[in-house]
């Protein structure tokens, strides 16, 4: 939606209408939705197909048995990979140019938005299931271009895993950062209102994180990079 030309975009995944998962979701709405459906697909007799990586193999796979040029393309990991996938999806799309501008402006607003996390306050991403992110993710990465140390990174976790609750009391971050709670109970998330959690007195991040901020590598991760630096600036001022 970001890159296509106009009339180029026929239909969108029924995912990209989720508000709390999609930072298009409005946008997305003004499109026709598809399930991910082989068939549902085929039937919109596209030139094009842009998928992810973790779209059934059966979908992609029957589609370009029928002759349909599919794409994929994987999730974000950090930020250089948020700017190939700009340029890629520009080249798929017949829309180099306007993908190389993107890029050009998203890396302006990233120098004007980031801070040296080296002497920053230290924050934790925390997440059900005790679940944490280290500094070589997209997270991590906007975490640390908003000026933040890591915790889990100090803790050893470079990729992702489980950072147990001892260990960030211990760490006693200035930050403990969650997502969003969806719809519904779920017993992992008890560990989010342990008394122990609440106790480290730390300031609050989850009013400022919007998940779908964080979860495609687009240029709305610097929403998120911007929404971390004011939460920064409050701690540091």
């Amino acid at each position: 939606m970001l890159l296509a030309a106009p009339g180029q975009l026929v239909s969108v995944s029924n995912l990209s209408r989720d508000p709390l998962a999609s930072a298009m979701a409005e946008q997305a709405a003004a499109y026709p939705e598809n399930h991910g459906l082989a068939e549902e697909v085929f039937s919109l007799r596209p030139d094009l197909v842009l998928a992810g990586t973790f779209t059934s193999p059966a979908t992609t796979g029957l589609l370009r048995r029928l002759g349909v040029r599919v794409e994929t393309f994987a999730p974000a990991s950090d930020m250089a990979a948020v700017r190939a996938e700009i340029l890629a999806m520009g080249t798929a799309l017949g829309r180099d140019e306007a993908a190389r501008a993107m890029v050009a402006q998203f890396d302006a607003d990233l120098a004007a938005l980031r801070a040296d996390p080296a002497t920053g306050p230290r924050a934790a991403l925390y997440y059900a299931n005790s679940y944490s992110l280290g500094d070589k993710t997209l997270s991590g990465q906007i975490l640390a271009a908003a000026g933040f140390r890591n915790v889990a990174a100090e803790a050893g976790l470079s990729i992702g895993g489980t950072l147990p609750l001892e260990v960030l009391i211990l760490a006693h971050p200035e930050l403990v950062i969650s997502g969003q709670r969806y719809p519904g109970a779920s017993r992992s998330e008890e560990v989010l209102d342990h008394p122990a959690l609440a106790a480290l007195g730390t300031a609050s991040a989850r009013a400022a994180m919007a998940d779908r901020d964080w979860i495609c590598g687009t240029p709305y991760v610097l929403r998120a990079v911007r929404a971390l630096r004011a939460v920064r600036d409050g701690l540091t001022e």
